[in-house]
Formats: C-alpha cells, structure tokens, sequence
C-alpha cells in the first residue's frame, strides 16, 4: 500500500465555480502545515493539450519547465505552492486515448478487446498515482474537469470509484465543489440543485465526502444540516466558499472553515500543527494596502477573455504587492489601434505590455504601440511576439527598412528581422512542436535585465515558433536596439533593450509563466517600478507647469 494520500475534487451543478483554486488553496493549507503536496489537473477534452486550442476557447496556455503545454489551473497550482509542475501534472483524454491505442498497436493487450472499462480507466488510474508513487509527496490533489454528469467526464469519474476502493477510504476522498444559488425573488439559498449534483456523483458510485459550496451569502446552521442530512456527509465536512475580493484570500477562507482539518481528519495524518500562512498574508497585506496607484495598458488581440492573460494579470498583481502599488490593467485591442486612436488609447498609461500571440491579427495595432512607447519613453515590455514588434518597429522607424517584417505575417518580405527557425521548416504537425520549456539565457550585465536579475545566467519558459533574425542583430545594435540576452547553446537573441530609453524591454521567452506569491518576477517588479517612476514624473511635471 502507498504512504501517498489522494484527494479527488470533482464539480458539480456549472462549470468555473473555482475547482483550480479551492484544490490550491487546500494544497497551500496542508503545504502550510509541513506535508509535500501536490496537485494535478484531468481535463475531459480529447485534444492531447490545449497546445492547439484559441484563447478563446479555452484561456491560456501554460507551460511547464519540461514543456508541457497544459491548462491554465496549473498556473494557480505554481503561484500558490511555489512549486514546478510538469507533464504529469496535466492528463487529457487525448493523451489517455492516445496512450491506449498506441499499446494496443503494439500487441500489449494480448489480443483482448480494447475497453473503456477496465483499459481507459486503468490508464487513468495509472496516471494519478505516477506523482504519488514518485516518493516526493505525501498527499496528491486531482482536479477532475467539467461537471459530474457531462459524458466526457465519466472515465474520469468511473476510475476515482475504482481507486477509492482499492486505496481505502483513509487513503482517499472526494471533494465535490457545487453552487448554492441565491433566488432574490425568494430571498432564499437554494439547496436543491447542490442534492441533484451529489445524487448524480452517487449514481456513478462515488460519495462525496466533503461538500464545498459556492456562495453569495453566509450558509446558516440549519442550511448545513440540511446539505448534510440530504448529501450524506458530516455537518463539518460542508464548507462554505463564499466569494471573495481575491483569489488569494480563499486560503485563509477555507482555513477558517477547517477544510484543510476535515481532509486531514479523514485521511488519518496528524492535524497538530497551525499552518503557517506568514509570509502569504505578508503578500495579502502589501496586496490590499498599496502606497501608490499606476496604470498599465496590456495591448493584445484576446483582450475580451480575460484567461487569455491570466499568469500575466496574475503576475501583476504579485510585482504590484512588492512594490505596494495598486496595479490598474486597462486592455487594449490590438485590432482598433491605429493613428487617429493612438494617442487616446495610450497617452494617459504609466505604461504599456505588448502581449504575447499568433498569426497576423492585429500586429499593425501592436507596432503603433511600441512606437509610441518608444517615442514617448514611455515604459514598455514586450513578451513574445511583444518582443518580435520592437524589433520589427524599431528595424522600420529607426533602421529605416520600411518592410521589416515576420515571415509569420509576410513570407515574403525582404527583411525578415523575425524569421521561422531552422528546425521548424520542415514540421507539418502544430501541436507540441514548437520551442517550449525552460531555456538558459545569459545576460548582459550592463543593462536593465541584469539590474532586475542581479545575476547572469537565468532559466525562462519558452512558447514560440519564430525568432530574432541574428542576420540583422548588427545593425540593430548599431542603431540602439541592444541584444541583452542571449541563449549560449544556440546563440539566439532572448532579450532586447533600447539604450537611450528609461524600460523599454522585450524578451523572447514568458517571465508571466515563472512568477509566484513566494517569488513575484524580476521584470514584472522592475517594470511596475519603471512605471511609478514614470507616473510620479508625470506629476511632478504637471505641478511645475501649473
């Protein structure tokens, strides 16, 4: 039998009722206490990763150090716990259906008929103990996608039945995640849609064990027993979630309610000692309090979604809390920038981040914009293909080579100053192929990276197809566009800076990915100072002239 522990959190009645941040905000609790958590996340959609996936669909895409392309719950797994995840951190049902195929390919299922009972469901079933039986951790939390009830998530739901079983009820439990809605013409919660959902989960033969329940309004005593006589659980083991100001509060919530001691309880480990949450509530009171206000515009062409930037939003507020400023987002649409509008989208930020993206939608919008940031000396950040239309804007205005482009958006220009990589010219399939995972770069110790690093050699998470064309690194550098960074295995170019600029930086590869509570980004706090610095001149300069 495993030391291991698992906790499955399934969800039911609507989908994003927060199952990613109640499995982190457990996971910080029993981490809190000294036991090694972690969490992954089984996603019920037959793509093998969100690799291929719009923004639109699905929020972003998160990457990992090894290079998995993942959901974006496993950025809120990071920026809780301060831990790396990896593949085994994220499973698919593609990836599951692949998996079997390609045994049953090769004749490992001694010619028996390929089933979802028992060989799906003990792929999965295998899938979830891979962390556990590594020994690094005491306690395995797995988010299970979708709602109880959708057909996709029945494997799922049928191969936690079947662990549970074989685990052992002190070695395993359910957490089912449902919403109390709040009828105004009533004046009522409502439990009803709460009892359906754990009926559903009971008819596929699993018992939730802990209820936590999505609210607008404080759950009365008699509303808990009345979820616990008709659920079947301990009147304990129902916890409330009430919403919050931040996600970052939901810890501090959930420790409140006792979850994390429910959980402990049931799973038979010690409960004797207080989490402690010193250093996160540090973060929360820096976060709540902040001592000045600047406004960023993050320019992109997914702004209608706001998962479409999420670990970047996200690392905004962790930089802002360590500079105790309050960081005010505006998004802008890449697509409606143009010469008339500029100037009113832009001119009043304390500074812009050109965010990251594909194909040939509003790039046009995205280079108006550093050439404004540029002019203006206005703080800039440029991420990806941020990064990519410095490049190109500063080749055309500065270099003076009007039809600098990226072969992703003209195959045919004659100044390719981004341009495909060498070993991406002959891939046909989109998916996982692209430079992805961690990658060295060595910095430049006379620049604005460095004095944000304050070392030389870094390790940054990469998502890309195309690069800086070194064919063109000389002449930019002669006319002001410094290369900072450099990877030394393959001497592409990773960051650039604009020598007679206040912050004007783009980097190739996405610092959003590694910021954290614990351990906020260096760029992300260098430039939200850029930007108080920016903001304070601004005002300074209005009362001299008034």
């Amino acid at each position: 039998m495993s030391n291991t522990k698992y906790v499955f959190v399934t969800g039911g009645v609507s989908s994003s009722l927060g199952k990613g941040i109640i499995a982190a905000s457990l996971a910080k609790l029993l981490q809190a206490r000294g036991y090694r958590v972690t969490i992954q996340k089984l996603d019920p959609y037959i793509n093998v990763d969100p690799g291929t996936l719009n923004p639109y669909e699905h929020g972003e895409c998160y990457v990992t150090d090894d290079g998995a392309e993942t959901d974006l719950d496993l950025g809120h797994y990071e920026r809780f716990l301060n831990n790396p995840t990896s593949q085994a951190n994220n499973v698919t049902t593609g990836r599951i259906y692949q998996s079997v195929i390609e045994k049953e390919r090769r004749g490992e299922f001694l010619g028996k008929t390929v089933q979802v009972v028992p060989h799906i469901t003990n792929e999965i079933k295998e899938r979830i103990q891979i962390l556990g039986k590594s020994g690094n951790y005491d306690i395995v939390i797995t988010e299970i996608g979708g709602t109880v009830g959708d057909i996709e998530s029945l494997p799922y739901i049928e191969a936690v039945r079947q662990l549970k079983w074989e685990l052992g009820d002190t070695n395993a439990l359910v957490i089912h995640l449902t919403l109390i809605p709040y009828l105004s013409a009533a004046g009522e919660l409502k439990t009803k849609p709460t009892q359906h959902s754990v009926k559903t989960l009971m008819e596929s033969g699993i018992k939730a064990d802990i209820l936590v329940c999505r609210t607008e309004h404080e759950l009365s005593d008699d509303l808990r027993r009345k979820l616990a006589l008709f659920c079947n659980v301990r009147q304990e083991a129902v916890i409330q979630s009430i919403d919050a100001s931040t996600i970052y509060d939901v810890p501090n919530l959930m420790l409140d309610e006792g979850l994390d001691a429910v959980v402990l309880k049931q799973l038979v480990l010690r409960d004797d000692n207080v989490p402690n949450l010193e250093n996160w509530n540090k973060f929360l009171q820096r976060h709540k309090n902040p001592k000045f206000e600047v406004t960023v515009g993050l320019v992109g062409k997914y702004v209608e979604l706001q998962d479409s930037y999420k670990s970047i939003l996200e690392a905004f507020i962790h930089a802002g809390a360590e500079n105790e400023v309050k960081v005010n987002v505006v998004s802008i649409h890449s697509e409606y920038i143009d010469d008339a509008t500029i100037s009113e989208k832009i001119a009043h930020l304390d500074g812009i981040l050109v965010a990251p993206g594909f194909g040939e939608r509003g790039i046009e919008g995205k280079i108006k914009a550093v050439q404004f940031a540029r002019e203006h000396k206005l703080p800039f950040f440029g991420i990806c293909l941020g990064m990519q239309m410095a490049v190109i804007e500063y080749s055309r205005n500065v270099l003076g080579l009007k039809d600098a482009c990226s072969v992703e958006v003209d195959e045919n220009t004659s100044n390719p100053v981004i341009d495909i990589m060498e070993e991406q010219k002959s891939i046909t399939d989109m998916g996982g192929t692209m430079r992805l995972g961690a990658w060295n770069c060595e910095l430049v110790e006379n620049s604005k990276v460095f004095e944000a690093y304050g070392e030389t050699m870094i390790s940054e998470r990469h998502r890309h197809r195309y690069e800086y064309n070194n064919k063109y690194k000389e002449q930019l550098e002669q006319a002001g566009l410094k290369t900072t960074g450099v990877n030394p295995k393959t001497g592409l170019v990773e960051i650039i800076e604009v020598s007679d600029h206040p912050w004007f930086v783009g980097v190739q590869y996405h610092p959003e990915y590694k910021s954290t509570v614990a351990n906020p980004h260096p760029l992300f706090i260098a430039f939200v100072k850029a930007a108080v610095v920016y903001s304070k001149n601004k005002k300074n300069a209005k009362v001299s002239q008034g």
